[in-house]
């Protein structure tokens, strides 16, 4: 079913996105099902992942397609997601064809959001089933949404003067038929800034009590150490997808120039402390492009992904928003 004004990633045709949320709990889950499965490629940049099937996606290695892809809270509680959108997908009997029996072939990766669900559960395989049987092809909720629940940023000096981050996602339309999407979950240790680096849009305060932000290229000088665990709580993941067709080995540099757009509006990014984990999919038969410019667009998409994903994330708890800053 076709939405018009949709600029997310569901514009890609044969992507279905779904959300979960643990109830009374600040986490939660999103999927990522494309129809029969996409050709994948991943990248990790982050010196703290928490991944699920990377391996899997290697170029080297057999097994090209994936069937679902996951993003969760709770740290490495969350891998139990996927275990919900295996069995999803083998319910609608969608698989790698090993001769004997079709089985689901799910990659993922979960963000440390442990110090905001104040819950004894985490996602877990019930919450990805929800999340599946959520999907469709309709505009994308972002924001305070799935894996973006618990999502914060600017954790410079600590959670307690960071800020709520969320889930994003943005589509790019080229003239020549080409489309390249993102869905980023942002929970980064540093401050998100607009693409011009002219303003910083969620970050850093002062203090607890502050809604000033603190300029962090500026504030890094000062700085000898930085607070990791078990103050910090970090890591972006997400997914960029293209209705070009590529191989696993193209999607892998997609995947690696996709990273281009966290440096672009993160700053810090790619710390020992966060995870950053973005996976490339190849949907459909779309018109054919080089993939050093699939790449940039990604890059371009991630960025903006990021971005709305702060902007349209609201207070909870003890964090403010975006949209409380004068």
């Amino acid at each position: 079913m076709m939405h018009p004004h949709n600029d997310t990633l569901t514009a890609i045709e044969s992507i279905r996105v779904g959300h979960a949320a643990l109830p009374g709990g600040l986490s939660g889950c999103t999927v990522i099902l494309p129809q029969g499965g996409a050709t994948a490629g991943v990248d990790v940049r982050g010196g703290a992942p928490a991944t699920c099937g990377t391996d899997t996606l290697h170029p080297l290695n057999l097994v090209h397609k994936v069937h679902g892809l996951f993003f969760a809270g709770g740290s490495a509680f969350g891998l139990s997601v996927a275990e919900g959108l295996k069995r999803y997908l083998r319910d609608q009997r969608v698989g790698f064809d090993t001769g004997h029996g079709l089985v689901p072939i799910v990659s993922g990766a979960m963000i440390f959001d442990l110090g905001m669900n104040t819950t004894d559960r985490h996602p877990d395989a019930e919450l990805g089933y929800e999340a599946c049987l959520a999907a469709s092809d309709a505009p994308v909720p972002e924001g305070c949404e799935g894996a973006g629940l618990g999502a914060t940023v600017g954790k410079l000096h600590g959670l307690h003067r960071g800020m709520k981050g969320g889930l994003g996602t943005f589509c790019i339309e080229a003239p020549t038929g080409v489309q390249v999407g993102a869905l980023m979950v942002v929970n980064a240790f540093g401050n998100v800034v607009e693409p011009s680096g002219a303003k910083t849009l969620a970050g850093c305060r002062e203090s607890a009590e502050s809604l000033k932000i603190l300029d962090a290229e500026q504030e890094i000088r000062r700085l000898t150490k930085l607070r990791g665990f078990p103050e910090g709580q970090h890591t972006v993941v997400g997914a960029v997808a293209t209705n070009v067709k590529l191989t696993k080995t193209q999607l892998t540099k997609v995947a690696q120039m996709a990273h281009d757009g966290l440096a672009r509006v993160i700053f810090p990014a790619h710390t020992l402390y966060d995870g950053d984990t973005i996976f490339a999919l190849s949907c459909g038969d779309g018109p054919n492009a080089e993939v050093s410019i699939i790449g940039a667009l990604a890059a371009q998409a991630t960025a903006q992904a990021v971005v709305r994903a702060v902007i349209r994330a609201r207070a909870v708890s003890r964090l403010p928003a975006h949209g409380d800053l004068s």
